[in-house]
């Protein structure tokens, strides 16, 4: 009943889903650009209509009762940005313990416009040895969902000019928050 609930909020919203559930073991899921509150809300109901079992890191501040057992609920794992080392070797080894393992991450790390993307993301995936899957929201087509992937090779810039390919035509609720797509202090 939530799944068709969930469907009718997306067409009630004009959103057309790219992708589906995913049917690879594990990948780490990209989802860009994030430029408002409401990509989570949309996010989780995407995740919700097409079924598919993803994990995704929610800032710690957001745990407080009642809404930390309904982000629990919808997947959410608490993260504490002050140790951004241990979070890269958390997800990895969730990776290794579990046969299949979807972890959603949003790269910019904020709202607001940054100098660039987090390479957490890039640094996961490589160390679990899984594929990126490209996830987005596109404010101006209404387009939602998983529409690419991208295995990561061993050249990082070519795998960053491959992500703005991807990303240079995608807009966000507010574009002028987007973050280029280059890895911060690189």
């Amino acid at each position: 009943m939530l799944q068709n609930i969930a469907r009718l909020l997306l067409k009630l919203g004009g959103w057309t889903t790219v992708g589906g559930q995913l049917t690879i073991p594990k990948a780490v899921v990209i989802a860009a650009p994030h430029t408002s509150n409401w990509d989570a809300y949309w996010a989780i109901v995407y995740i919700v209509a097409t079924g598919n079992d993803f994990r995704l890191f929610a800032k710690q501040s957001l745990f407080w009762f009642p809404l930390g057992a309904v982000l629990r609920r919808f997947g959410c794992v608490p993260l504490d940005r002050s140790k951004a080392t241990s979070v890269v070797r958390q997800a990895i080894e969730m990776f290794e313990k579990n046969d299949r393992f979807h972890l959603a991450l949003a790269p910019e790390g904020t709202r607001g416009r940054a100098t660039g993307w987090k390479s957490g993301f890039y640094r996961i995936a490589k160390g679990a040895n899984v594929p990126v899957m490209l996830g987005m929201m596109d404010y101006q087509s209404r387009r939602l969902g998983i529409g690419g992937r991208l295995d990561l090779s061993d050249d990082i810039e070519a795998d960053r000019k491959a992500l703005e390919d991807y990303y240079a035509d995608i807009q966000g609720y507010h574009p002028e928050n987007a973050s280029p797509v280059k890895f911060r202090g690189k």
